[in-house]
């Protein structure tokens, strides 16, 4: 299984939350990166193995501007900052992606500076796509030229350019050179070359086998990029807004539809990146119409088909509304020592819901099936060939008693409480709630598991069994080695959980383990 099968995201805008300045001089480099220690020890504490942060890059602005690619922006700090940042969260066993702003760059960019200085005779004028000498814009270069979005503040590389693709195809070979990352979210998406697209899965393939491809798309037919020639992802904006407005409405029909809709797309579903809230759009307790819908959307966001993603500081319900044309309130300053000194409620509620979808696999590797729909109440399973979930929400502000089909013995993760059925599961669901079922495990369905592994997949478990040198230097261990020296040091400390032992297999940096199995005492 690769790492982002079952990853739960962890999503920081850095220029936000470290309270950057909103304009760059490029005169001072100030080390905020820095300031987020505490944030990786967080992310570890509510279980979430992965980190979405961007954008990172030199750049004048938000960040989408980019003046460098091989520059940390001077106002998080150097490259020395952001390798440590990378490093220390693979020491806690996160996986970090970076934002990639490939369709646009910053009129600050040495390209785009080229062309205002030598116009015509810019080597770099086929860079941007339509550069007009016979045009002018309300910078008064001279020429004009496509954008993103209509800003000209972004102006329009064209990746059909071989040169400009292979420039930016040598910036991602740094970048995973130098800071060792494991994915990019592609900025726009929707709007890049699937040339470029395909040439990027390519040469990502070949310098991690394991690395990421996530990309921002917000309409469209999802499969054109998602697929074994283009992308591992694209943000699921179509769950995204069925995800609050059928609560604010009370119509879990749009829901149930979106799901649908998504599955006769073939088996891409679980692929999608999944979220309630991000940097460009409000943060779900603000967007939601009745506050106390905020436990049932996440239990469907953290149960539903998709690969989840917290926004930083929405674990702890933070408002945020755009305002005034702008998203600065989206994108806050958050002291997390303030912070965590409020009553934890919805953190707590968050970190049990990350843990209950990394513990079963149901959730990550699980098919789904509709059970029960109405307006106000919803069920349906996550199953595999040895599990079962019946997850049930209610977005009525009354209580309900549903009948759900099922069979066996069921436990609710929040209550502990146990039902062996035969044909109907009974749910009494509080107002604006829900419950997550899990059926337990027999004999039976073990010995079929044990049954569906072949002789070479046991020959190989059995080959994974190590016998370690303890006297050998850490320094001197294969990565298997210091996996096993890693599971050792915890069955010293306690009961050596699933997870605990997915955590372990899932670090493959050598360094890192090395950091961790000396971190023991």
């Amino acid at each position: 299984m690769k790492w982002y099968e079952n990853a739960v995201f962890y999503h920081i805008y850095p220029l936000g939350l470290t309270d950057a300045p909103k304009n760059n001089d490029y005169q001072i480099t100030e080390h905020r990166l820095n300031q987020l220690g505490p944030w990786i020890k967080h992310i570890k504490e509510i279980s979430c193995n992965a980190l979405y942060i961007g954008p990172l890059f030199e750049s004048v602005g938000h960040g989408y501007e980019t003046t460098d690619y091989y520059k940390l922006d001077s106002r998080l700090g150097d490259n020395e900052d952001l390798k440590k940042f990378i490093q220390d969260c693979h020491y806690h066993g996160i996986h970090v992606i970076f934002d990639g702003v490939f369709n646009h760059t910053g009129r600050d960019f040495f390209a785009f500076k080229d062309i205002q200085q030598n116009r015509e005779g810019s080597q770099y004028r086929d860079w941007y796509c339509n550069v007009n000498f016979q045009g002018n814009n309300e910078y008064n270069d001279g020429f004009s030229y496509d954008n993103w979005g209509g800003y000209n503040l972004l102006a329009k590389l064209n990746l059909q350019n071989p040169k400009v693709r292979n420039y930016l195809l040598d910036v991602v070979r740094y970048w995973v050179k130098e800071f060792d990352i494991d994915g990019i979210r592609l900025d726009a998406a929707d709007v890049l070359e699937f040339t470029f697209m395909h040439e990027l899965r390519l040469l990502t393939k070949e310098l991690k086998e394991d690395f990421w491809l996530m990309g921002e798309v917000i309409h469209g037919d999802y499969a054109r990029w998602v697929n074994p020639d283009i992308l591992h992802s694209v943000t699921n904006y179509q769950l995204h807004k069925a995800l609050y407005s059928s609560h604010n409405d009370h119509n879990y029909f749009e829901l149930a539809h979106t799901i649908r809709y998504q599955l006769d797309k073939g088996d891409l579903l679980d692929h999608l990146y999944t979220f309630v809230d991000n940097h460009d759009v409000e943060r779900i307790y603000t967007r939601l119409s009745n506050k106390q819908h905020f436990l049932p959307v996440h239990i469907l966001l953290f149960t539903l088909p998709g690969i989840p993603s917290i926004y930083y500081g929405s674990e702890f319900a933070i408002e945020g509304k755009k305002q005034n044309n702008t998203d600065d309130n989206l994108r806050p300053t958050l002291d997390l020592s303030q912070i965590t000194q409020t009553p934890q409620t919805y953190a707590s509620m968050i970190t049990t819901l990350v843990k209950i979808h990394q513990t079963y696999d149901v959730f990550f590797n699980g098919d789904y099936h509709e059970l029960l729909l109405t307006n106000r109440q919803y069920a349906f399973s996550r199953a595999n060939n040895h599990s079962q979930a019946i997850i049930v929400v209610n977005n009525d502000e009354q209580p309900v008693t549903i009948h759900v089909p099922a069979n066996g013995t069921y436990t609710d993760v929040f209550s502990g409480n146990t039902q062996t059925v035969k044909d109907t599961l009974y749910c009494e669901l509080p107002p604006t709630n829900g419950m997550i079922w899990i059926q337990q495990d027999t004999g039976e369905i073990y010995a079929q598991r044990m049954q569906q592994i072949s002789p070479e997949e046991h020959n190989l478990q059995q080959k994974e069994i190590l016998v370690v040198d303890h006297t050998k230097p850490y320094e001197d261990m294969t990565v298997k080695e210091l996996q096993a020296c890693v599971l050792d040091k915890l069955a010293q400390n306690g009961p050596v959980t699933d997870q605990m032992r997915r955590d372990v297999q899932e670090n493959i940096y050598h360094d890192s383990l090395v950091n961790w199995v000396k971190s023991f005492r």
